[in-house]
């Protein structure tokens, strides 16, 4: 191989992994999808969370109670307060017992001990 070729493999060899980074990073959400967002406190079954914070539910799946109310998912914006607006057990907005999601942390529903 002379250095000709091996300097146009090289060359090929590189394009493509840029043209693979560009290409992952294209799927990564942009800020203006994350901003289609909005955190819903309450909602989450156990091990189901996204995050969330203060105590036992401090990342995603950490969640060890139904509803805990210190762990968030991540909704469409907009959404959050229709949770528990539902009675209808079929309907994806209904929460059991009167529960509500809430775009701040509950007091309610969290783990014993």
């Amino acid at each position: 191989m002379t250095i000709t070729t091996r300097r146009a493999a090289s060359t090929a060899i590189l394009a493509g992994a840029v043209a693979t980074a560009a290409a992952a990073l294209a799927a990564v959400p942009t800020p203006a999808s994350a901003q289609a967002q909005e955190r819903c406190y309450g909602i989450a079954l156990a091990g189901a969370n996204d995050c969330g914070g203060h105590g036992n539910a401090t990342c995603a799946g950490t969640s060890t109670v139904d509803y805990q109310g210190n762990a968030w998912k991540l909704v469409e914006a907009g959404t959050c307060v229709q949770y528990g607006s539902e009675t209808d057990m079929t309907n994806a907005f209904y929460l059991p017992e009167g529960r509500m999601g809430s775009l701040e942390p509950l007091e309610r529903d969290l783990p014993q001990g």
